[in-house]
């Protein structure tokens, strides 16, 4: 991939996967979005093959100020050949995963499902026309195995779980329609693995039993997949290690 757009770079893996294309590679040109450009890692904002630029998932506006910013970026008929989406929302000072059902609150719900779904559906919307060049292009989502319908034996984290088996969904219908307008392509859902964020940083005892993989290790694990991505992997949910996860 030699343009390829990041959504949530300010967070662990997005930031670490953006810095790991920018370092093995000097032919790559990444374009970072997060909330805050300023919480973005040091390397992205002062390196000369990567720009970041604000986006917010909980403002719908948001995505069409992205696309225009990009035409003085990238040269139209060149276009993206990669859109990886790894801006997710759990918990916050007012939001923790559910454990019953009388935990239930619906600005959480709404605001899991305008980080963790929405947010990618009205991106892939403004980057479509970036996406029609005959290039092979692979668009990415970052979802997460809790998401999984089939697997879920424990129940709990309803926004979360919800909000990306939603995300699952949308990369589903993407697949479908996607490779009609910008064939060749590959769309495509990936569990990044338990990660040392922000994110997973409340559960730290929990996660004792686990694998735990560092931020950098989790987006060299996502690159190996994502750069064997062939046409004929459009529509999967793949784990960090390559196998397939149930819908």
């Amino acid at each position: 991939m030699k343009r390829v757009v990041i959504a949530g770079v300010s967070g662990a893996i997005g930031g670490a996967l953006a810095t790991r294309l920018i370092d093995r590679d000097a032919q790559t040109r990444v374009i970072g979005l997060c909330r805050d450009p300023e919480k973005a890692p040091e390397v992205l904002r002062a390196h000369g093959r990567s720009t970041v630029l604000p986006w917010d998932a909980e403002d719908s506006a948001s995505p069409a100020a992205v696309a225009e910013a990009l035409e003085s970026l990238l040269a139209r008929e060149e276009g993206i050949d990669g859109f990886i989406y790894a801006a997710g929302l759990l918990h916050g000072p007012d939001m923790f995963p559910e454990k019953r059902l009388e935990d239930l609150d619906s600005q959480s719900m709404a605001r899991a499902f305008a980080v963790n779904a929405t947010g990618f559906g009205l991106l892939t919307q403004a980057l479509l026309p970036r996406l029609r060049h005959r290039e092979f292009k692979r668009v990415v989502a970052i979802s997460a195995k809790v998401g999984s319908i089939t697997d879920n034996g424990f129940g709990g984290w309803y926004a979360y779980r919800s909000s990306k088996a939603a995300l699952n969904m949308l990369v589903r219908n993407l697949s479908i329609e996607l490779p009609r307008r910008c064939k060749p392509i590959a769309c495509v859902s990936l569990h990044p693995g338990t990660t040392e964020s922000a994110l997973s940083e409340p559960f730290s005892q929990s996660l004792a039993k686990l694998k735990v993989h560092t931020p950098e290790e989790t987006a060299s694990n996502l690159l190996d997949v994502i750069d064997g991505l062939e046409e004929d992997d459009n529509g999967r949910f793949l784990s960090w290690d390559g196998s397939e996860l149930p819908w």
